[in-house]
């Protein structure tokens, strides 16, 4: 029997990134049929977008390691026992011959993330000079570097970064779950902190943490209300490693990171939604589906802040099959 199309709100709504979202309207939109779902995430993402162009990310681990809080997916927690050593922070010549290497190999935007539970005002001050030196190379600036006190914000912006990057992980309901060194409320706290100094922001999430469909939908929603909405949405898949809680966590089907994606799109119509951790695990067909569905936007380089990503050459090879280039 055919099933029949689930009514949702237009996708023809004039401002359609300022509406609220409730968890049950994104729970309805992931339920619905497969090919419908992703036939109208396209629809939207080609009235904001041009599908055939992908903004390209390189993320760099700036100081690996022996990181105060306890998430459950993070390999990098003094809390658990992984392979990842801990590592002293980069020197700024590093960062930059990194940053302009990625630049060499057609990124847009470079990366840079260190485990903190925040950054300590001596730190911040190397990071600063990261930030604007990186600038100076033309490309846009990213940085994730925990939790941020009063005025860091504001610095960061004065050395030139344009984007913060501080998830959300998961649904409200779910982050106990995951994290019990910090609330759900520190995460909002810094991105108003973020938002009131001017910079753009980096959000999402992370899937296949043993969530149901409605903890994913309770994720996207909490994006898709935040006001305004992120500029980046990055939608990691959990890369399972050794020593940390979710080592053994379930395995997600494929289809369902793909409906993330589209609902994502659906209700972030303005957004870039980046595919990011988890993609080498990806062949390239859910790869193509994930980007038909309104991915355009991806972490490029053959490393993430420790675990394995896709390499140059293998991704330039998939976005020319795909016919898909940098923005």
């Amino acid at each position: 029997m055919q099933a029949t199309p689930i009514a949702f709100r237009p996708q023809t709504t004039p401002h359609p990134e300022s509406a609220s979202w409730s968890v049950d309207e994104i729970e309805t939109l992931l339920g619905l049929p497969f090919m419908e779902l992703v036939f109208r995430a396209a629809e939207i993402h080609r009235q904001f977008f041009d599908p055939c162009k992908v903004q390209l990310s390189t993320l760099i681990s700036i100081k690996t390691g022996g990181c105060s809080e306890d998430c459950g997916y993070c390999p990098q927690s003094a809390h658990h026992d992984t392979p990842v050593p801990n590592q002293p922070m980069l020197t700024v010549d590093e960062v930059v011959a990194a940053a302009r290497v990625a630049k060499a190999n057609g990124a847009g935007r470079f990366c840079m993330g260190a485990a903190w539970r925040g950054p300590k005002d001596a730190d911040l001050q190397q990071t600063l000079r990261m930030v604007s030196e990186v600038k100076a190379l033309g490309l846009e600036t990213c940085a994730t570097f925990g939790m941020l006190r009063d005025g860091q914000a504001e610095q960061l912006k004065g050395a030139g970064l344009d984007y913060y990057n501080h998830n959300l992980d998961t649904a409200p309901d779910k982050y106990a779950d995951i994290v019990q060194t910090r609330d759900y409320e520190d995460r909002l706290d810094t991105l108003g902190k973020v938002r009131a100094a001017g910079l753009s922001v980096c959000c999402g999430g992370i899937v296949g943490m043993n969530e149901t469909r409605r903890d994913r939908a309770g994720l996207i929603a909490q994006l898709a209300n935040l006001d305004p909405q992120p500029e980046s949405v990055p939608i990691n898949q959990l890369v399972k490693v050794v020593g940390t809680p979710l080592a053994d966590a379930g395995v997600m089907d494929w289809t369902e990171f793909v409906r993330t994606i589209a609902v994502a799109r659906i209700a972030m119509p303005r957004s870039y939604v980046r595919l990011s951790a988890g993609r080498r695990e990806m062949d390239e067909a859910t790869q193509a589906l994930c980007f038909l569905a309104g991915a355009n936007s991806i972490f490029y380089g053959d490393k993430l802040l420790t675990t394995g990503n896709p390499d140059v050459v293998a991704d330039q090879a998939l976005l020319q099959k795909l016919d898909l280039s940098a923005l």
